[in-house]
């Protein structure tokens, strides 16, 4: 075998490694995925309340770094935060459990007595009802020997939902605890961010990602409270006129849920709904307080949150399902909650990392898009 053989064959494994490496990376890429996909879902009772208080720790730094200025010491901001935060949480709590108790009591005969109007002689679903029961009584003809058996079930409702209050409640007290660390702690993730990279200009674009998370994501979710406050007092108002009983709770259910993008809306408007058909006994009434609890979310929708937020802050739509969609899977109702402002800090990242800023725009609105194109 001459020297240009033996050359050859040494030359063809070291050809061939890059080649392997490069078929084991996307199965490698996918179990790990997967492997990330159920950490989050099984340690969700840990990671929701760790997000919530960074959330918040990043929407309160602002407004600590102005108490340290007149010689507040963090320390003190964290415990005036954390204690206004528990106040409000309780007030909450005391003022609605109440109503909220008695309409979860009532939420069996209420769906009863939906089901008994809707199935009633001239009702709705009154031709499915005699459908139904014409198939029954086909299957007992042919079946003579077919036992009913009736599962009562013991457990309720309203118990199934209180048992869930105590741990709720904990995740409540452990995000308010983390919080109080996170803003007591001052600048100290600033700086260990920065002691992280080595050259200058990367410590500045550090702080100026970390500074443009606090502002944005701030004056987002102050302002989209501010709204959704707004949008309570309105639908409050609306159920009053429309005779509905409890109707503060609608309003604080109005609040709660329209921080859930599109899904928030439609379910306050059929819980509204629901109510008003057993309630104020009629359909045309039901359909009434439907539409009006989805056109002042359309209105707040559509035409104040546009006007208040930024512009850079709007996010492409079916992104937004697809995030909410996907927290919601893995994290339930809390999921929703947090789902969008989640995707808000991922885009600001983006928008202040050039290697990132096509993700950007793709997550962006189209308008945004073309506009920032343009310029």
């Amino acid at each position: 075998m001459d020297n240009s053989d033996q050359k050859n064959n040494v030359e063809a494994p070291i050809a061939s490694a890059p080649q392997s490496r490069s078929r084991l990376e996307i199965p490698l890429i996918g179990i790990l995925g997967l492997l990330m996909l159920q950490v989050l879902v099984s340690a969700s009772d840990f990671l929701v309340p760790v997000i919530t208080a960074m959330l918040g720790y990043f929407v309160l730094n602002r407004p600590r770094r102005w108490l340290g200025q007149v010689g507040v010491p963090p320390v003190l901001s964290a415990a005036l935060f954390t204690t206004l935060l528990t106040a409000l949480i309780v007030v909450l709590l005391v003022q609605l459990s109440s109503p909220a108790a008695q309409f979860i009591e009532d939420l069996p005969s209420l769906m009863e007595e939906i089901k008994e109007k809707l199935t009633a002689s001239g009702g709705a679903l009154e031709a499915i009802n005699e459908a139904t029961d014409a198939a029954e009584e086909i299957m007992a003809g042919q079946d003579g020997s077919t036992v009913a058996v009736e599962v009562v079930s013991n457990t309720g409702v309203a118990a199934t939902i209180f048992s869930m209050a105590p741990g709720f409640l904990s995740r409540i007290a452990f995000a308010l605890i983390l919080l109080f660390f996170l803003v007591a702690s001052g600048d100290m993730f600033l700086i260990k961010t920065v002691q992280s990279f080595e050259r200058f200009r990367d410590k500045r674009r550090a702080v100026e990602v970390l500074h443009s998370i606090e502002d944005r994501l701030g004056y987002y979710l102050g302002g989209i409270a501010i709204i959704n406050a707004g949008l309570g007092v309105a639908v409050a108002i609306a159920m009053h006129l429309w005779g509905l009983p409890n109707a503060l709770v609608f309003g604080f259910m109005a609040f709660g849920l329209n921080f859930v993008p599109f899904l928030g809306g439609l379910m306050g408007a059929t819980i509204a709904a629901a109510v008003a058909f057993v309630s104020l006994d009629g359909a045309w009434a039901a359909a009434g307080v439907f539409a009006t609890y989805i056109v002042l979310t359309s209105i707040e929708g559509q035409f104040i949150t546009p006007l208040v937020i930024s512009r850079r802050m709007r996010l492409n739509t079916t992104v937004v399902f697809l995030t909410v969609a996907f927290f919601a899977y893995i994290w339930s109702v809390m999921g929703m909650v947090v789902a969008l402002p989640v995707l808000i800090v991922i885009k600001i990242v983006c928008d202040e990392t050039n290697t990132l800023s096509t993700f950007a725009r793709f997550i962006g609105d189209e308008e945004v898009a073309k506009s920032e194109a343009n310029t």
